[in-house]
């Protein structure tokens, strides 16, 4: 399997006068399936679920029927973990290959709500056991909880979560109820590409194990790190120079010890259907008039099908065309990125006003991130946004509900965009 690289600028073009251009590099990365059909590599799923008492009820009982319906979908050879915490963490299912479900059923089924919540010891377990079938497999956790970490340390989480990341682990979270740290469980995710998901109501667990079970199913290529090496006419900006805008904003760090003109960000896992879109802001300096190569792209990754690590995929240059009379136009599908991350940071910059007391300006930066949401024609994120900036201006406080759901507006795509949208990403391709 290789991977499908696409890239295109904000502006191809830079006027000859112009001292420095800054412009928008916008990278579609997806796993190319080929000629190739289903899953690639087997499936090692490991579940690191709540059972602390606030989970008592339908809470417990909806996930018990979620991870009992994932048993059902595993495909032969496809390996299994579960791992249930409160403010202790145990191994209920130690990782295995899954030979017959049913012989698996009664350790998920036994799971019963009690005690606090240690989220840190949950995720520590997880990733102890979870390691265990990382070989020639895709390996995706599934880290479920409704509370705070309280008998445990979210230093200590994200840490765990930068070592799942290290060893080529991904772990989702899956945020129950309205009452669990929003901050901690984007950090979890965040740290090795996976996805953050709201969990409002009992009723939807099944529905959203489902669909996370899904995107888990297209990854075809794992640990997969984007590098881009840049000419001595480009600069990065030097405030966060790239993020990754879908399928998740993430804002991606990049990695240390990188040669000079170089960019390396880990991506995590990369799936067939679903390109991650990235975003990376930088400055051309003053160019000859002409054609010129500002940088190469490349994807390292491993082929979990084949037991390969550490390839390359081909070059892939980018270019600027620097001209006399230059006539700006931005790249429709690359003025959506912008937008995205735009609707993201201003929303971020919205909660911290709020955390500090400002509540005139936590409403304006909202109406702000609405109106983005408008332009890239989000109408339903812009919904939430809007509906918390009036409530915040009629002096009513957000309830925690309405946080979460103010997060997700900002980190997702709630609406799909419109069928006539030019698709962010078209480009040049490396096969």
């Amino acid at each position: 399997m290789q991977v499908d690289l696409n890239v295109t600028l904000s502006d191809p073009q830079v006027a000859l006068a112009q001292s420095s251009s800054q412009r928008q590099m916008a990278i579609a990365i997806a796993a190319l399936a080929g000629s190739r059909t289903g899953r690639s590599a087997p499936l090692n799923l490991c579940l690191i679920l709540d059972q602390s008492g606030s989970m008592g009820g339908a809470p417990m009982e909806t996930v018990k029927q979620a991870a009992l319906r994932l048993l059902e979908k595993l495909s032969v050879g496809d390996r299994l973990s579960v791992i249930s915490f409160d403010h202790q963490a145990r191994i209920l299912i130690p990782n295995q290959v899954v030979a017959n479900p049913a012989t698996l059923r009664p350790a998920i089924a036994q799971l019963a709500a009690a005690g606090g919540t240690a989220i840190d010891e949950g995720l520590r377990l997880g990733i102890e056991e979870f390691s265990k079938g990382k070989g020639e497999a895709v390996s995706q956790g599934m880290l479920l909880t409704d509370g705070e970490n309280e008998h445990g340390s979210n230093e200590r989480c994200l840490k765990f979560a930068k070592l799942a990341a290290d060893y080529g682990l991904t772990i989702n979270t899956l945020g129950f109820g309205d009452h669990w740290n929003q901050d901690v469980l984007e950090q979890i995710a965040d740290a090795g590409g996976g996805s953050l998901t709201h969990i409002e109501r009992s009723e939807d667990v099944l529905g959203e194990f489902s669909k996370l079970f899904e995107r888990i199913q297209t990854v075809g290529l794992t640990n997969a790190h984007l590098v881009l090496e840049l000419s001595d006419k480009v600069a990065l900006a030097k405030l966060k120079p790239v993020a990754q805008v879908s399928p998740d904003v993430i804002e991606l760090e990049p990695l240390s010890g990188a040669q000079a003109n170089q960019l390396e960000v880990r991506l995590g896992d990369l799936m067939v259907d679903l390109p991650r879109q990235i975003l990376v802001n930088l400055y051309v300096q003053q160019l000859p008039e002409g054609t010129h190569t500002i940088g190469t792209l490349r994807v390292r990754y491993d082929d979990p099908s084949t037991g390969e690590t550490q390839l390359l995929s081909e070059p892939v240059a980018v270019t600027v065309t620097t001209v006399q009379d230059h006539q700006p136009q931005t790249d429709a599908g690359v003025q959506q990125q912008v937008l995205a991350l735009a609707k993201y940071r201003q929303t971020q910059i919205a909660e911290q006003k709020l955390q500090t007391g400002d509540r005139t300006g936590a409403a304006t930066m909202l109406q702000t991130a609405a109106q983005t949401a408008l332009q890239m024609g989000d109408q339903r994120a812009a919904t939430v946004l809007q509906e918390n900036a009036t409530r915040l201006q009629s002096g009513e406080e957000l309830s925690e509900s309405d946080r979460k759901k103010t997060r997700m507006a900002s980190k997702t795509m709630l609406q799909p965009l419109p069928e006539t949208q030019p698709l962010p990403g078209e480009g040049n391709r490396s096969e």
